[in-house]
């Protein structure tokens, strides 16, 4: 059920639009922060409109384009051809938006931050202002979080440039440099740790909530290699979300059923994401599965980009995941690989965003669930060199998905074990916007990069594969920034 009505977000998000923001700060006449937040209402409409700048669209459409998720489809004008030939430097659209946009997320909560500080609190209301500020902190965090895994070369070498760290409302004329990625991630737990003193919320799948703090440091600990964290984090999340049966799996893609989801941004009618969006761009906003179709996620719906032929094959149709993923319009041709017209005999149809409320295309995006603590534990085993126990997570999967006992994988390396935990990745997250930053983590020991099927890819005449350690897994500073701020070109990635 949804909680909140976004349809008011507009006139919320105004307001804080009408505070500072990054590029437009403390001009004469404007309202600053300090007039615009007076009241514990004032500050919980505030961090809504911060909760309205996330966005997982743009994450949705780079790693399906960018990797091994797509090819171009029957019905493609040509939307997403530079991605798709691995064409990025500091122009593309795709480093443009997640710079600005997480350094705008960041601003903004840090405005609410220092405008909360001035506003008085009366004793009924300090939980929720405590809560406030809990959801600010960790929105905060959840933006750097997301700059660093794409802009820093190596998240965990600490060394290694990351983005600027801001944490303060800059004048105009502020041009920083960039921080290391261990300053970085100190910056970002930080965060954390006041989100979790703060928060008085266990668990709401559609809020901030302590479970939410949990699973996002499942994930940094992840990220940074820490394993033995990750693994206990994951699986005590594990235990309070069970896997979702195949009945809920598939309840949960049309928004009728959260009990495998720790967290989910929601997208609902006439909120400021009901809308087709940029099609064919990494840019935010509009419907999760207009990324990959014009209408409908049908057969007659339109779909520019179909599913890649390689990672239809991983899916088992007895498996509930083929069911939620591959529409039932597709036309399927176990013949592919020989046909003269692959392009219009075998066409997969991505289903994954199918609509919800009776709006095609629109639905909730899912930032945080059970089966990715699962995966998590799995690789902190597999890193830990416990190949049986890595097995037994993806096994027990593979069971709640298949809805019976599935045969036990058996890993004969570390690499074999990092390998199946990265194909169980791709299957279970596709088309959710991991698969960039799980190849960019995990591909080099799992022997793994993006391997498009050959037939996709020469149809297209677009290389099918490129190693996980090219510099493209890593996101060049984009030139919006160098413009404003030329001192920064000489930090820019390698590669670019």
């Amino acid at each position: 059920m949804k909680k909140i009505n976004k349809i008011i977000f507009v006139g919320l998000l105004a307001l804080l639009m009408g505070c500072n923001d990054a590029i437009d700060i403390r001009q004469p006449g404007r309202l600053d922060a300090s007039g615009a937040f007076q009241s514990i209402d004032d500050l919980r409409s505030g961090v809504l409109a911060v909760y309205n700048e996330l966005d997982l669209t743009p994450e949705i459409a780079f790693a399906s384009n960018f990797c091994d998720e797509v090819t171009i489809g029957f019905d493609s004008g040509g939307q997403g051809l530079a991605l798709y030939n691995f064409n990025l430097n500091a122009g593309s659209v795709a480093a443009q938006n997640f710079w600005v946009r997480n350094f705008r997320v960041n601003n903004r909560a840090t405005v609410l931050l220092e405008a909360a500080a001035s506003v008085e609190v009366d004793a009924a209301d300090q939980a929720d202002y405590n809560n406030i500020l809990a959801e600010t902190y960790f929105i905060r965090a959840y933006a750097n979080m997301e700059m660093l895994l794409y802009f820093s070369p190596d998240a965990r070498n600490n060394d290694a440039l990351a983005q600027p760290l801001i944490d303060f409302v800059p004048g105009l004329g502020i041009q920083p440099r960039r921080n290391t990625t261990g300053e970085i991630w100190d910056f970002i737990e930080s965060d954390i740790d006041m989100a979790n003193s703060l928060s008085n919320v266990n668990s709401d799948p559609f809020f901030i909530s302590k479970d939410a703090i949990r699973a996002m440091r499942a994930r940094i600990a992840m990220e940074k290699g820490d394993y033995p964290t990750a693994e206990s984090l994951a699986m005590g999340l594990l235990s309070s979300y069970p896997l979702a049966d195949r009945t809920e799996y598939a309840d949960m893609f049309l928004d009728n059923d959260t009990s495998e989801v720790i967290w989910n941004l929601q997208r609902t009618v006439n909120d400021p994401y009901d809308g087709q969006g940029a099609t064919g761009s990494v840019n935010a906003g509009g419907w999760a599965g207009a990324r990959f179709a014009f209408v409908t996620a049908t057969l007659a719906g339109s779909p520019y980009f179909e599913m890649d032929r390689g990672l239809f094959n991983l899916m088992d149709p007895a498996d509930i995941r083929y069911d939620v993923n591959v529409a039932p319009t597709s036309v399927i041709n176990p013949d592919y690989d020989t046909s003269p017209d692959p392009v219009n005999t075998d066409i997969l149809v991505i289903q994954k965003y199918p609509g919800s409320e009776g709006k095609p295309l629109m639905n909730d995006l899912k930032v945080f669930r059970s089966s990715e603590m699962l995966l998590i534990a799995a690789e902190a085993r597999a890193a830990q060199n416990n190949l049986v126990g890595a097995a037994n997570l993806i096994k027990q999967l593979r069971d709640a998905r298949f809805g019976s006992a599935q045969m036990l994988p058996v890993y004969g390396s570390q690499a074999e074990a990092f390998a199946g935990v990265l194909d169980e990745r791709r299957i279970e997250l596709s088309f959710e916007g991991h698969r960039y930053k799980d190849l960019k983590r995990l591909g080099a020991a799992a022997n793994k990069g993006i391997d498009r099927d050959p037939i996709d890819c020469g149809v297209n005449s677009a290389p099918c594969t490129l190693p996980s350690t090219d510099f493209r897994f890593t996101l060049p500073i984009p030139v919006i920034e160098i413009n404003g701020n030329p001192g920064i070109a000489e930090q820019q990635n390698p590669g670019y």
